[in-house]
């Protein structure tokens, strides 16, 4: 997200000396992305962030694969993946390629005892069920129902919930989450014509600081595998920061859908982008206004990307039997559609209250046995007309 922030405190000029109160140095550090060619933030640190004490266990996390070239639409019933009461015993990987992870969780408590690190991914985190507090190195957000949390590779983390009854779904990226080009003017600012501004993205504003040694667990994941590693200071040492790498929090009720007269194609519903896949909003909107419409969408091949929908909320006009927290994945190389008869159920209808999250990725996705366990055998014929 080219957008630049600061909080806490800072030096005039980055890289030169900065004291604390005692005449120590406070210990800068460069948070970047892309080697030195992507977005970074200069932090300033109580202590060394280097200090590892142990490392005390390794140990695989990668995705067991059912399938691993799809030609098969299914449709997956996310809600039927059990809570776990840890966080990351809750992720459950259902489909994945070489660029992402699409997972579901449902953690039933706070992370406590341990810190988080992905050095694999950018992290998308929607929130379908649940709220509470995303505590980061570089600041904190609340979240609820609807929110978007984009955690950068390598930032520190604890989600803290309010209650047991939460449900995510989860976009690992291998490559940085941006917001869209076609939205951005040169400078990086959004467009008049963006579904969404700067006004609606919600930066850290609580940075937490905490001047403390002794022994702090952070879980880091790398390659598919979770290092557990001791440090010696707290992670939560930054006592300010500047530039354009942090998280950020965007609700999918601030998107302003983009209508037309007639049926408007996926990408005007894109809210974030890879070089590897996109992801769209579908909100409450009015439905086309030619005096011929047909709301309901057109049947599209998919040629080149498999299409994973996320339903969150409202009715799915153009699929049957489809509830909150289904997912449906329609795989490159053939067509779809609406379900027989929403087309003509969609004339003369005026506007929608569906909520959903579009993930359309440009390499095929694997089945994971995790997505079996959940997944509707038959759901790719129900095309077909009685």
């Amino acid at each position: 997200m080219p957008f630049y922030h600061k909080l806490g405190k800072i030096p005039p000029k980055r890289h030169t000396q900065f004291r604390k109160p005692d005449g120590s140095l406070y210990s800068e550090q460069l948070f970047g992305t892309v080697g030195f060619d992507g977005m970074y933030s200069n932090l300033y640190h109580e202590h060394r962030p280097t200090q590892v004490k142990e490392i005390t266990k390794q140990y695989s996390v990668a995705p067991k694969i059912a399938t691993t070239n799809n030609m098969k639409s299914y449709r997956l019933r996310g809600f039927e993946v059990a809570p776990a009461n840890d966080y990351l015993d809750s992720r459950k990987v259902i489909l994945t390629n070489s660029d992402c992870h699409i997972i579901l969780a449902a953690p039933k408590h706070s992370q406590e005892d341990y810190f988080y690190k992905n050095t694999d991914a950018d992290e998308l985190l929607f929130i379908h069920k649940g709220s509470g507090k995303l505590r980061t190195h570089l600041g904190n957000l609340d979240f609820k129902y609807g929110d978007y949390l984009l955690i950068p590779r390598g930032m520190i983390y604890k989600l803290q919930f309010h209650d047991e009854d939460n449900r995510l779904f989860i976009v690992e990226s291998r490559h940085p989450i941006y917001t869209p080009k076609k939205y951005r003017n040169w400078f990086g600012q959004l467009l008049e014509h963006s579904p969404f501004c700067e006004r609606d993205i919600r930066k850290p504003q609580e940075l937490e600081t905490h001047d403390e040694k002794g022994e702090f667990l952070i879980k880091i994941k790398k390659n598919d595998e979770i290092f557990e590693m001791v440090y010696a200071t707290h992670p939560f040492d930054v006592v300010g920061y500047d530039g354009y790498n942090f998280p950020y929090a965007l609700s999918i009720h601030d998107f302003e859908p983009i209508t037309g007269r007639i049926h408007q194609p996926p990408p005007v519903h894109q809210t974030f982008e890879t070089s590897a896949f996109v992801v769209c909003s579908f909100v409450p909107r009015l439905y086309d206004y030619h005096p011929k419409s047909i709301p309901a969408p057109y049947n599209h091949s998919n040629i080149d990307s498999d299409e994973v929908l996320y339903y969150v909320d409202g009715d799915f006009m153009s699929r049957n039997d489809v509830e909150a927290g289904h997912i449906t994945l329609h795989p490159a190389g053939i067509p779809h559609g609406p379900h027989p008869g929403a087309a003509e159920r969609s004339i003369g209808q005026t506007k929608t209250n569906e909520l959903a999250v579009m993930v359309d990725t440009f390499k095929p996705l694997m089945i994971t046995e995790e997505a079996l366990k959940i997944a509707d055998d038959t759901y790719y014929q129900s095309w077909l007309e009685e």
